[in-house]
């Protein structure tokens, strides 16, 4: 996935050999030292590292850099402290750093890049001049064609939720078009900065709207899987988990700071969607929704093919390199098919418990052999547990005025973020991870 960023300013690149030159050598290699671990936050905290490993992994290089380092991350920024180790534990930081950054984006590809050159540097495979000029030559942006394919792939991953969800032909239909023009809008909002904060109330608006004149206009259709289904890419599912395992790990700042993020996205969503209702009501469209789910008129294997799908998918909007498709495919489908064979036996919620379990510790065993991410492992094969549709479903039923049916359903989403936590943190006991990531 090719950059369209501009290249790398010589100034910048010429920077750690100015500093050798000029001034105390020891406070020069501490600025050197400092300028490449900054970078590597700054990377992964882009790429979409929670807080919690993110400050462990920069913590492991730091040390093999014989630097002490004070780190605080959040969801907006990167407050960095750094001393040389010989000086002991009571040193005071010779130099600190502020980073102020968007919030971060899963890349597989680039949090693997990332993986490697810490790697190289720890291990004195590069030096750090050479680890800094690879860090600052990755990049966030993508072509054109990527963009397009991204696109693409909300209206397959919307496709392949509606079957999962066992909805009809038509159900599917709607909600992969409705996926493909919530991906067309989603790379406006890159591009238009005063359009992106309104985005998501946008998009919940026009899902609402269409599925309901559909319902009343073509054929009657199950309008809260459509929604769900078209917004799966929107649904914070992802983000409320990790503010979860951030709070469990005690990064408090950091956790309660996703996860009012988390639960402002919601809010937009849901709210998008009850105008989009009252809209279609207005210009004359049914007012009644349909709460139940028809009966579904796909064969019984059209879910196992659309599971295939959905990994391949998956892989692409987690912006994979190539070769780790086959890798992330297989992770989704152990996250899923653990959920339906302990779903058989025991409890949905024991069920995600186990699932969290088997991919947390498949994740670590992963990057212990290989020495790279679990996050390859650990992310494609939470994805379709995560719960973000149990959260707009809660604060639907609210704007809904059923407030009862929507505690009840938030009560839901918090037991199922605690069961897959839960599991996540076990499979850490059991199998600890390799530098975090």
């Amino acid at each position: 996935m090719e950059s369209v960023e501009p290249p790398v300013p010589m100034a910048a690149q010429r920077q750690a050999a100015d500093d050798t030159a000029t001034g105390d050598p020891a406070d020069a290699s501490l600025r050197v030292r400092a300028r490449f671990l900054c970078e590597l936050a700054r990377r992964l905290h882009q790429y979409g590292t929670s807080a919690p490993r993110l400050e462990a992994a920069v913590e492991s290089v730091a040390q093999t850099l014989g630097l002490s380092v004070q780190i605080w991350s959040n969801p907006t920024g990167i407050l960095l402290s750094f001393a040389r180790l010989d000086e002991g534990g009571d040193a005071l930081g010779r130099l600190t750093q502020v980073i102020r950054l968007d919030p971060g984006d899963i890349n597989l590809k680039r949090l693997s890049e990332v993986d490697a050159v810490a790697e190289c540097v720890s291990l004195g495979r590069i030096d750090i001049a050479e680890g800094h000029r690879r860090l600052r030559a990755l990049r966030i942006g993508y072509s054109r064609t990527t963009e397009r394919l991204l696109v693409a792939a909300n209206g397959v991953a919307a496709g392949v939720v509606a079957v999962l969800l066992k909805v009809g032909l038509l159900e599917v239909a709607v909600s992969s078009a409705l996926g493909l023009v919530i991906g067309w809008l989603a790379l406006v909002a890159t591009r238009q900065r005063a359009f992106a904060p309104g985005f998501e109330a946008i998009a919940a608006m026009l899902v609402a709207f269409v599925a309901q004149a559909v319902h009343a206009s073509v054929a009657p259709l199950a309008f809260n899987q459509v929604l769900i289904a078209s917004l799966i890419v929107l649904l914070p599912g992802l983000s409320l988990t990790t503010a979860i395992s951030e709070l469990a790990t005690q990064s408090l700042v950091s956790g309660t700071a996703r996860f009012a993020g988390a639960c402002a996205v919601l809010l937009k969503l849901a709210f998008g969607a009850a105008v989009g209702v009252q809209l279609a009501n207005l210009l004359g469209f049914a007012s009644v929704v349909p709460a139940q789910v028809p009966s579904a008129t796909l064969p019984l294997w059209s879910e196992a093919l659309v599971l295939a799908l959905a990994g391949a998918n998956f892989a692409l909007l987690f912006k994979t390199a190539l070769p780790d498709f086959p890798l992330v495919i297989a992770s989704s489908w152990l996250g899923y098919v653990s959920t339906r064979v302990f779903g058989a036996f025991f409890g949905g919620e024991f069920a995600v418990f186990m699932a969290g379990l088997v991919v947390g510790v498949a994740s670590n065993f992963y990057a212990r052999t290989r020495q790279r991410p679990g996050a390859l492992v650990r992310v494609p094969g939470i994805i379709l547990l995560v719960p973000g549709s149990v959260g707009l479903k809660s604060l639907f039923f609210v704007f809904q005025r059923d407030v009862y049916q929507g505690l009840d359903t938030a009560f839901s989403l918090l037991v199922i973020l605690i069961s897959l936590v839960a599991g996540l943190l076990f499979g850490n006991v059991l199998l600890p991870p390799r530098r975090s990531l």
